[in-house]
């Protein structure tokens, strides 16, 4: 049997990168899945590839810093499949400047993308997996949660991510809700392959492999901590960066 036959996952930011590839990992492990992204043409486009009838994948624009919109997604989506199994909260932008030239724009915005988005996010699914005392949440975090000059911003959410991963596990285990986070590396992605050259090339030569880890593989270590075989792993947060050297 298929590790996640029957079991309905929303994935954010769901449309490409690492996302695209969770959803499709957990498309060929047998999920009915949401594929939730701002760009709702590139989600309705992904979903209707992978699933050309609707009956197990369907893809839906939303802003998930707006709380309305994200209720209302979710009214959907129950409608839909009736139910939560899996969130996998991978939505997340950088806008990047040395500090003392950060706008207030730029700190705002980032926040409120992978602070609040996932705040609301988490929140309906949440109130969906008490009820029925079950749920896996697998929160995106990242290494430059660790700090990294130039993503005072993106560092500040990513961080926060952990910590919010360890205080839901400690609340959810009275519900058997799984609350776990995985922090890539460098991954080739479309964001990583805009950073210049002797940059990139300077990241990959302090990994283990001297290469960029693919969105498959991190796909891979979220439907781990999203299966049952994960079932008494809460709290953690896996790195899967391929032996990266960081501060």
């Amino acid at each position: 049997m298929a590790k996640f036959s029957e079991k309905i996952a929303v994935v954010t930011g769901g449309a490409k990168g690492i996302g695209e590839a969770i959803v499709r990992k957990f498309y060929n492990e047998g999920a009915k899945i949401v594929i939730l992204d701002v760009n709702a043409e590139g989600a309705e486009k992904l979903a209707k590839e992978l699933d050309p009838s609707g009956d197990k994948v369907i893809g839906l624009g939303c802003n998930i810093v707006d709380r309305p919109e994200v209720k209302a997604t979710f009214a959907k989506i129950i409608a839909k499949f009736g139910t939560v199994d899996i969130l996998v909260n991978n939505a997340g932008i950088t806008k990047d400047a040395i500090f003392h030239k950060m706008t207030e724009q730029q700190w705002d915005d980032v926040i409120a993308v992978n602070g609040k988005g996932l705040f609301n996010c988490t929140q309906e699914a949440w109130t969906i997996m008490r009820g029925k005392k079950y749920g896996k949440v697998c929160n995106l975090s990242s290494t430059n949660s660790s700090g990294e000059a130039g993503q005072a911003n993106y560092a500040f959410t990513k961080a926060g991510i952990i910590a919010f991963t360890k205080s839901l596990a400690r609340e959810g285990g009275r519900y058997n809700i799984n609350v776990n986070c995985v922090r890539p590396g460098v991954i080739d992605t479309e964001m990583m392959r805009a950073v210049p050259t002797s940059v990139l090339e300077d990241l990959t030569s302090k990994t283990a492999f001297k290469r960029m880890g693919m969105p498959s593989e991190v796909a891979d270590a979220v439907a781990y901590l999203c299966s049952e075989e994960a079932s008494w792993v809460t709290g953690e947060e896996l790195l899967v960066a391929g032996g990266f050297m960081y501060r």
